[in-house]
């Protein structure tokens, strides 16, 4: 390839890198921190982790990928109030499952607790910092707002030497919650609120799910955050754009504590949100407090728990938040973008199956009692190399209620007195009778069958055309199911964005309907938690882990109709 055809292929390849590549890249052309890419993902371990999330997870590890580099997980750990060592299984769990694995053993802000106490007191050396007597309220009072300078703390002025022995005492447990702060001594005028004198640690005497009793004064994120991305070696620090006024601050830290030519860069994205769903982790724990779902996998969770359980696949979460992107502004992306993914992808690898949500009895008057046959079909027409199985056929079958109208207008091309219809993978039908109990409700429907049109045998009469195919399953054979059915969460597009109204609610009642008299074929007897299949014209759907042999439980995924892609050719 020619100079030219270098450039141009170059110049193709700028144009196709989100914003936060293009600064790598110019990073890496200048040799900033010596050329390395190194990334983090620091969740804080007081919840579950959901899809917002894992656009982060996939933004920092996918980079670290790309440029050869690192990404370390880090537990942003300094409020014991609120975490427990089962989020961290949770959110290791997580990232492993979406398929991203961390440089070395996790990392924990609670390990950097010494250096950054050690650091700290060098602010105080250096007339940096000081330790505060105010309240919560009594500070936030004299901090102003955007447009009236704040002003300066009658304890601004304390000598380093009071200031030290007051915060040496704060370690020390000699004070009560709230008592006393230390507060970094920057500047009460800034138009940055941020740097109006920010809190670096307050006293809490919790009991830490690591350091246990050890500390009873925690650091504040701001403090700590750049603090510890200085500690690993973090080049390229990404936070979501609420962040982006912090990074003055995150930056004044870093320089006035460090005397390298290394500095970790923050740099911001914008977060995810998403239509139908709210994304605050205090929120989503609301929820789980109050019962309104069972637990953070909970399927109508946005968390990657709640997901998968439902059952997303890794794939189609990586390929959703490929598809969004990185962007610099937020707004809101429709669900309905997901859902399109996660069809996507199951298209590929799901089983088509047959199961009957809603049955009724399909009797077939002239196939003989007793006997059975097994028909072969495609396990999916989507994979060439995803073989076949055999499913049995008996005189006895159920179908879908719906499947069936006495009364059928024209364009009802289902089952109806006097019309044909083909039972999938096997005979050509016709529709003699209905059977009704006293309160006139169906309790059995009969037909006859041609018995030379079998489905793949050739005959003139399997080639017959009929416009309508049913699924179905054989009575005598099939294995009775659960069927969970789950819609949004929410019915408002924005619950959480109505200042009027609590965001609970706006919860869909209908979100969970529990169909408990369903019919499979028999194959599904030896299905796995997390086994995808797509239920022939019902949709796709996924084990759920409360299934056992002797009752199957199944979580539907997602539904057949795809309504983003249909508006994406609109």
């Amino acid at each position: 390839m020619d100079n030219k055809n270098v450039k141009e292929e170059n110049v193709k390849e700028s144009k196709s890198l989100n914003f936060i590549q293009q600064i790598i890249e110019e990073d890496l052309k200048n040799n900033v921190n010596d050329g390395r890419v190194h990334t983090r993902f620091p969740p804080e371990p007081n919840g579950y982790l959901h899809i917002g999330h894992a656009k982060s997870i996939c933004l920092n590890f996918s980079l670290a990928q790309q440029y050869q580099g690192k990404c370390n997980l880090r537990f942003d750990d300094t409020n014991p109030v609120k975490e427990d060592t089962e989020y961290v299984d949770s959110i290791m769990n997580d990232i492993k499952w979406l398929g991203f694995k961390w440089d070395g053993e996790p990392m924990y802000t609670s390990d950097y607790f010494q250096q950054l106490y050690d650091w700290a007191v060098k602010l105080i050396t250096d007339g940096k910092a000081y330790v505060d007597d105010q309240s919560a309220a009594q500070i936030a009072e004299q901090k102003g707002t955007p447009t009236v300078p704040g002003t300066e703390s009658q304890f601004r002025s304390r000598s380093v030497e009071e200031n030290l022995d007051l915060f040496q005492r704060m370690k020390n447990g000699e004070f009560k919650d709230g008592e006393k702060v230390l507060r970094a001594k920057i500047d009460m005028t800034s138009s940055n609120m941020h740097l109006r004198d920010p809190l670096m640690y307050r006293i809490m005497h919790a009991h830490h799910h690591r350091t246990g009793d050890q500390w009873c004064i925690y650091p504040m994120y701001d403090y700590a955050h750049g603090e510890s991305d200085y500690i690993e070696g973090i080049t390229h620090s990404i936070c979501t754009l609420e962040f982006e006024v912090h990074r003055p601050l995150y930056e004044w830290f870093v320089n006035n504590l460090t005397e390298t030519e290394y500095r970790p860069k923050q740099r911001e994205f914008a977060r995810l949100n998403l239509s139908y769903t709210v994304m605050s982790k205090r929120k989503l724990l609301e929820l789980v407090k109050d019962n309104h779902v069972k637990g953070w996998d909970d399927p109508r969770m946005p968390t990657v728990s709640g997901l998968r359980r439902r059952g997303y696949t890794a794939a189609s979460i990586r390929n959703f938040a490929d598809t969004i992107g990185v962007a610099k502004r937020n707004n809101v992306i429709e669900v309905s973008l997901l859902e399109h993914c996660v069809r996507e992808d199951l298209n590929k690898i799901a089983t088509r199956v047959m199961g009957v949500l809603n049955p009724v009895k399909l009797i077939i008057d002239n196939y003989a009692e007793g006997e059975e046959e097994w028909l072969r079909i495609d396990n999916n027409p989507e994979d060439e190399n995803g073989g076949t199985r055999e499913i049995p056929f008996s005189r006895e079958l159920y179908i879908e209620r719906d499947d069936f109208m006495e009364d059928a207008p024209k364009k009802f091309f289902r089952m109806t007195p006097g019309r044909e219809v083909r039972l999938k993978a096997g005979y050509i039908v016709m529709c003699e009778n209905a059977v009704k109990d006293a309160d006139g409700n169906i309790t059995e429907i009969h037909c006859t069958y041609d018995p030379k049109s079998k489905s793949g045998s050739g005959s003139e009469e399997s080639n017959r055309k009929v416009k309508g195919t049913l699924h179905w399953v054989s009575a005598k054979h099939a294995a009775k199911a659960e069927v969970r059915i789950y819609d949004r969460l929410f019915n408002h597009e924005a619950p959480d964005a109505q200042k009027e109204t609590d965001f609970k609610e706006f919860i869909n009642p209908d979100s969970l309907q529990i169909l408990s008299e369903c019919y499979v074929e028999p194959s599904l007897k030896s299905s796995n938690s997390e086994d995808h299949f797509q239920f022939t014209r019902l949709g796709y759907f996924s084990v759920d882990k409360d299934s056992t042999a002797e009752k199957l439980v199944f979580n539907r995924t997602v539904s057949l109709k795809d309504s983003w892609s249909k508006n994406q050719k609109k």
